[in-house]
């Protein structure tokens, strides 16, 4: 564990709420599987070549990118890939589902007057199709990607560039999320509560952090 806190929330001290989207509130499998399956069918079909060779030239691509805000640019991978990134998530949507408790704490934060705020890496494009499809939009006080603040989550300056844009303060702040570089960034701007999400994916086994609190569900948050 982290200096971080340990569970339970205080809630009557807790003013505000970020919240990650992708393996947080919402099953990473849609994302795991488009990038790994999904995407390399098409590359491979567009340009005649074995699944396996595209997944394998896809890979060291992905990798380059990881943790920079192309890593999550729909439009540098279309124009990259030469495929269209947006319409194949589309055909994928049906993927797209809502952790189990994560509507209920949702509304439980809402009903306890909390600001929520839906804070992620995910591209403007990809934030329309998973909200249009999942509905969760209306919880949110604000969304807030990293394309529009001009960094990644992942580098401390971005919860800098985010409290002026919310104003949140530190102290009274909850952050989940199920990336611990994310959470480490953000544990060096003092944000109070750190919670990791350990199951991000229901293909995957989950994996509990040993630098902070982690929860399988977000029933675990709420009294």
């Amino acid at each position: 564990m982290s200096s971080s806190p340990t569970l339970p929330i205080d809630w009557s001290s807790l003013d505000t709420i970020l919240l990650d989207m992708d393996g947080t509130l919402l099953d990473r499998h849609f994302d795991d599987y488009f990038w790994a399956k999904f995407v390399p069918q098409y590359y491979a079909a567009k340009h005649k070549m074995p699944l396996q060779e595209a997944q394998t030239f896809l890979l060291g691509i992905y990798k380059e990118k990881e943790k920079t805000l192309d890593w999550t640019d729909l439009d540098f991978w279309s124009d990259t890939l030469a495929l269209d990134i947006p319409a194949l998530k589309v055909k994928l949507q049906h993927l797209i589902q809502v952790h189990p408790f994560v509507l209920a704490f949702l509304s439980y934060c809402r009903e306890r007057n909390k600001k929520i705020y839906l804070v992620t890496n995910a591209h403007s494009k990809t934030l329309r199709i998973k909200i249009a499809k999942t509905s969760i939009g209306k919880y949110f006080d604000r969304v807030i990607c990293s394309q529009e603040i001009g960094c990644p989550k992942e580098d401390p300056n971005f919860w800098q560039y985010l409290q002026k844009v919310i104003h949140y303060a530190p102290d009274n702040t909850l952050l989940a999320d199920d990336t611990e570089s994310v959470l480490l960034s953000a544990q060096e701007a003092k944000i109070r509560w750190l919670i990791y999400v350990a199951r991000p994916s229901s293909s995957i086994p989950p994996y509990f952090s040993k630098k902070f609190p982690s929860i399988l569900y977000f029933r675990e948050l709420m009294p």
